[in-house]
């Protein structure tokens, strides 16, 4: 069996869980935001309000919402500093709101940002090449172009967003069927065909390529993405078809899940996510929708197992018979690089 080059996934990402004050608090991830930076996702649980996105490279407080085509918005009350064991909440209500649950999902990057000259455009990279995670900033020429990721690896998911304007999330994926087709973030939208957000081409080790669309290449406006390559027994993005039973697909990762999202790629469906904090045994069905603001709700399930993911339901968004899907997961090595084992559970 492959021994995973990471030894903890949770010393790069962590799904953490907190209850809000109504006033500035220390959410306590682990993870040392700021000195090596890196990308944060919020929502709430038990209350109708938007997914929030911060970074080290667009800073605090500078927030955009995965559920929504909105620019970028100044929120004091959001996310206020990030910290040596994580970051801090202010009392905005979709972060920190008096009685609040929330979920985040937290990825640890690699610095502030620094200048990248291998594409053709000069990016802004803060990139963890251990992990397969980098957040780049530049700014488009509305034609052709080639974008550098930092990673040394190609990713095999990009997910886009213009901050500065109206605009969808865009999502290259691996798990589509090719390189001229796009998912958006902020849709239930199926798999559609769109040369113009990532020129039909294929991300390398070093670059990915956007051509003029409004979501990834619009001359002089100012775009963020995030980029991730698969790291073996901690990141897996693929594709699988649904079987339409309660006994349902099994996806092989190399690892024990601690998040999951997926989504259906051949007719219109939300995001759906899971993670190893909201609910810690099997079956897990408490599901957030990254393209909805709603409320965690209790339905389709999943199990998350030692080494992958398995459907525990005939739902059209998760396991219909001859469906296709895309997904992402992080995870705990079956056997880390000290040799620790994960069990199912």
């Amino acid at each position: 069996m492959e021994f995973s080059t990471i030894n903890k996934s949770t010393d790069y990402f962590v799904a953490n869980l907190h209850t809000g004050t109504g006033s500035s608090q220390a959410i306590t991830t682990g993870l040392n935001m700021s000195a090596n930076g890196g990308m944060i996702w919020n929502k709430t649980r038990n209350s109708v309000n938007n997914h929030v996105l911060w970074d080290t490279i667009r800073g605090v407080q500078e927030t955009i919402y995965t559920d929504l085509d909105a620019a970028e918005a100044t929120e004091a009350t959001s996310l206020t500093a990030f910290t040596t064991t994580g970051w801090t909440g202010g009392g905005s209500g979709n972060t920190n709101g008096s009685t609040i649950t929330n979920v985040s999902w937290n990825w640890l990057a690699n610095g502030a940002g620094s200048s990248n000259t291998d594409g053709s455009i000069t990016s802004s990279v803060s990139a963890n090449t251990t992990a397969g995670f980098s957040i780049v900033s530049y700014t488009g020429t509305g034609s052709l172009a080639t974008v550098g990721h930092g990673l040394g690896s190609a990713p095999k998911m990009v997910i886009a967003k213009n901050i500065g304007a109206t605009s969808n999330w865009d999502v290259y994926h691996s798990g589509l069927s090719g390189a001229n087709k796009r998912v958006q973030l902020n849709s239930n939208g199926d798999e559609s065909t769109s040369g113009g957000s990532w020129g039909s081409t294929a991300p390398t080790s070093s670059v990915f390529t956007v051509q003029d669309d409004t979501a990834t290449n619009v001359s002089d406006n100012t775009y963020i993405a995030y980029c991730f390559s698969e790291i073996s027994g901690y990141s897996k993005f693929g594709s699988y078809t649904g079987n339409g039973y309660v006994d349902g697909t099994f996806i092989y990762t190399g690892f024990k899940p601690a998040f999951v999202i997926h989504k259906r790629t051949d007719t219109d469906a939300s995001w759906m996510m899971y993670d190893n904090k909201r609910q810690t045994i099997n079956p897990k069905d408490q599901t957030l929708f990254a393209d909805l603001n709603n409320a965690e709700s209790g339905g389709d399930a999943v199990d998350f197992l030692s080494n992958g993911f398995k459907q525990r339901s005939t739902g059209a968004s998760q396991n219909a018979s001859n469906g296709t899907y895309i997904y992402m997961a992080f995870g705990q090595p079956i056997i880390s690089n000290s040799g620790v084992c994960a069990t199912a559970k």
